[in-house]
């Protein structure tokens, strides 16, 4: 699959006051925008015997995140499933029209990073995404294959 700019999927006003109705979004929007943190925790977690790191890309001013992904050597997912890193940052880029400020990689665990950085924990959504991120993550095939 193509990568895709987070932004194409950033949720309406009732997605973000609503949490069933974004729970029904299609699996590609829900883990674009508003639970990519959750993909990428899951990510990590399905390959225990990889070496995966967990990284947060911040554009322009913006004080948290716009997007949280997995990586493995010069490889991302996300909810565009693996492509080059280099890609992910370059759509996501030219989409918010802004550059990227910094990749960080994440060292806390997820219940630290969503309270330091205003993200939904597992428990808090419509219903626990975390079966669905396990499906999600399973259907790409990782490029160490």
């Amino acid at each position: 699959m193509a990568v895709t700019a987070s932004g194409v999927f950033r949720r309406t006003a009732i997605e973000r006051t609503d949490q069933r109705v974004s729970w029904e979004r299609t699996d590609q929007a829900f883990f674009s925008s508003g639970a990519c943190h959750v993909l990428a925790w899951t990510c990590r977690e399905f390959y225990p015997d990889k070496e995966i790191a967990l990284a947060a890309l911040y554009l322009g001013d913006f004080e948290h995140p716009l997007h949280v992904y997995a990586r493995w050597d010069t490889w991302a997912f996300d909810a565009s499933g693996w492509n080059p890193e280099s890609e992910l940052l370059q759509v996501n880029s030219d989409f918010e029209g802004l550059p990227v400020r910094q990749v960080e990689t994440i060292t806390s665990d997820l219940r630290e990073f969503c309270e330091e950085h205003v993200h939904r924990q597992p428990h808090q959504y419509w219903a626990d995404p975390t079966e669905r991120a396990r499906a999600y993550v399973s259907r790409y095939d990782p490029p160490w294959l």
